[in-house]
């Protein structure tokens, strides 16, 4: 009995390094938590593997600054940590780790600074005792553990998520991050405030500065999400007005196949009757083309380019390529919603390689261009190759992607994407990315491969 008494005293004294030793164990369950919650509203795209390093790293570096680093630079280490460490292991943008720190931050104030407010109304003590007296400390942890895991099954079950940055347009999705980013910062900030001198502000004005911080958080998010469905909308309706001339030069090209078709028999008819092969062959090809044609452009829907970006891009490049007079053969036959890369990125290097192309088909004697998206399922990689023919043969293939190497008349290849050279270095940075680029006689080819990764 005296033991348990005994026990009792020191867990209820005050002892900050007594609760420091007792808190080691549960840093690993917090940091597990933070990610959870960024991670789902985020949409970040991480195997088990960088998880579990992410929880590793994070936990050692904040226990290691927990014993050696004194207040307050112990906290701003730890806020600095995060987002590099983000950063580096789970590879996403600069944005996403900024973001995945003020998650955090936000989160460990909207449900700390109510809780202590709690805590100490109810035991009727200073809000320091909460961090100094072990039983305090550890009651209140198990009890902020408890609404970080509700809020995270809160976000799974109701899908909540800010990826729309990534669906933004550049010029209001970025007013739109900055805007989300500073007001978050300042949200921070003034809980921070409030947190640090909870003893000295009158209650009731807590109360009524976090209200006013919620509200305007709340009504924040829902413009965020109203400008989303807007762009979303614009976006649908530009996909729309492609698909529909998509549809009408294919409704051109089948109601003149039908009105010729009963000539194209007659002429197949005269051939036979001749015993002319060679020209029946060639016929053939002729109707072949025309063929092709109408098949392409039954290809150019979004149900079989089942990607909005990738199918604007190919559609606009399809119709920019006829006008010019080049024939463009397409063929897909792979499900584009699961692209193992970013879409950004994958729709910038696409464009380079197509607008490549046209420049060097639109000066030869053939104007052809191959476009083949497939799967290779024995390699398990993703295929996108692009063949044109061209008219210089003797092209260098090495130094076609050195900086500032442009084929053009006038170095206008600024205006021209990233160019080669850009899209190389891209690949350099990534292990599941490669480009091959080979010629013969008739063709140019990039072919350009995604290799899936399983988690």
């Amino acid at each position: 009995m005296e033991i348990l008494q005994s026990i009792w005293r020191i867990l209820t004294t005050e002892n900050e390094w007594l609760t420091k030793i007792l808190i080691s164990p549960l840093v690993p369950l917090e940091n597990l938590l933070y990610m959870l919650n960024f991670i789902a509203l985020l949409r970040f795209d991480v195997s088990k593997k960088q998880k579990i390093i992410y929880v590793i790293s994070i936990s050692s570096l904040v226990l290691l600054n927990m014993y050696i680093v004194p207040m307050p630079y112990y906290t701003f280490l730890n806020i600095l940590m995060c987002p590099i460490l983000v950063f580096i292991i789970f590879k996403t943008s600069f944005l996403k780790s900024i973001l995945s720190e003020i998650i955090i931050y936000i989160t460990s104030l909207m449900f700390g600074t109510p809780l202590i407010l709690t805590y100490t109304c109810i035991l009727k003590i200073p809000s320091n005792l909460v961090s100094a007296v072990p039983i305090y400390r550890l009651t209140y942890s198990f009890i902020f553990f408890i609404l970080l895991f509700l809020l995270y099954k809160y976000l799974c079950n109701h899908d909540l998520n800010i990826s729309l940055f990534n669906k933004l347009r550049n010029g209001t999705g970025k007013k739109l991050v900055y805007n989300f980013v500073l007001g978050s910062i300042a949200i921070a900030l003034q809980l921070f405030i409030e947190y640090k001198y909870i003893d000295y502000i009158p209650f009731y004005l807590i109360i009524f500065s976090l209200l006013t911080l919620f509200i305007y958080f709340f009504i924040s998010l829902y413009s965020l999400i109203r400008t989303s469905k807007l762009e979303a909308t614009a976006a649908k309706l530009e996909e729309e007005h492609l698909y529909n001339q998509t549809l009408g030069l294919l409704y051109d090209n089948i109601r003149g196949f039908k009105h010729d078709y009963n000539n194209i028999v007659q002429g197949i008819g005269g051939y036979i009757a001749t015993n002319n092969i060679e020209g029946l062959k060639e016929y053939y090809s002729q109707i072949l083309g025309d063929c092709q044609k109408v098949n392409n452009l039954s290809i150019l829907s979004p149900q079989v380019i089942n990607d909005p970006a990738i199918y604007s891009l190919i559609t606009y490049k399809y119709h920019l390529a006829t006008e010019l007079g080049i024939k463009v053969n397409l063929e897909v036959f792979m499900d584009l919603s699961n692209i193992s890369m970013k879409i950004y990125e994958l729709t910038r290097i696409l464009g380079v390689l197509i607008d490549n192309a046209i420049e060097a088909a639109k000066d030869s004697k053939e104007k052809e261009i191959n476009i083949i998206i497939r799967k290779d399922n024995l390699a398990n990689k993703q295929l996108f190759i692009v063949e044109n023919t061209y008219l210089n043969k003797n092209v260098d293939l090495d130094k076609i992607f050195e900086k500032g190497h442009t084929s053009k008349a006038n170095d206008d290849s600024r205006n021209h994407g990233l160019g080669l050279w850009e899209i190389r270095n891209i690949i350099k940075k990534k292990k599941d990315l490669d480009l091959f680029t080979t010629k013969n006689d008739k063709f140019f080819k990039q072919q350009f491969e995604i290799y899936c990764v399983k988690s």
